[in-house]
């Protein structure tokens, strides 16, 4: 299966870029093909121009600042997100990937004004993330990034298509033992995926 792995976090060594690391390596044990993209190492723009803006529903013209991560996201049969949550949500290069490249005519269709979900090429999805505070914080918060992932990508990915999301909470007050749990239950997925 050719799976495009979203990686967004800016720090090499920090927990996140481990557990990127060891996504793409059971991954690809597995026998898939990784499309490992990190947006940070590949200096992802995540600004929406005024001229993207402007294109935004001429599907004739609105990919072409983007047109390489459009193809890899087209090519993908799985999505794998690995990202930290920063402010209730993703880090701001995570979600200028979503509004740069997520586009009409790529992810969703308008007709007669309603958006239609498209990415039925994308089968199942997986959400790999840490948050700082507690779960029962992020929950009093709404938790933006779960309900985004479970509701929103699993809307516009296949109909039906599953979707996990797999979360670390309380990385302030974690622990060696607690990071290693997590490894092992992402390790776990991956493995499985």
């Amino acid at each position: 299966m050719n799976v495009l792995v979203l990686h967004a976090h800016p720090v090499e060594t920090s927990f996140n870029a481990a557990l990127h690391r060891m996504i793409v390596e059971r991954l690809a044990a597995g026998g898939h093909a990784v499309d490992d993209c990190d947006l940070y190492a590949e200096d992802f723009d995540p600004r929406l121009t005024r001229a993207e803006r402007i294109a935004y529903q001429d599907t004739a013209r609105n990919i072409e600042p983007v047109r390489a991560y459009v193809e890899r996201l087209r090519r993908a049969e799985a999505l794998v997100l690995c990202f930290p949550v920063w402010n209730y949500g993703y880090p701001a290069i995570l979600k200028g990937f979503f509004d740069r490249v997520f586009l009409p005519g790529v992810s969703f269709h308008l007709v007669n004004g309603k958006a239609t979900p498209s990415l039925h090429n994308i089968t199942k999805a997986a959400v790999i993330t840490s948050y700082g505070g507690s779960r029962l914080r992020a929950m009093l918060m709404g938790d933006p990034p779960r309900k985004l992932a479970k509701r929103l990508l699993r809307s516009t990915i296949k109909p039906f298509a599953p979707v996990d999301y797999l979360a670390h909470y309380s990385m302030n007050l974690s622990t060696e033992a607690s990071r290693d749990r997590f490894m092992d239950k992402v390790r776990r997925t991956m493995e499985a995926f």
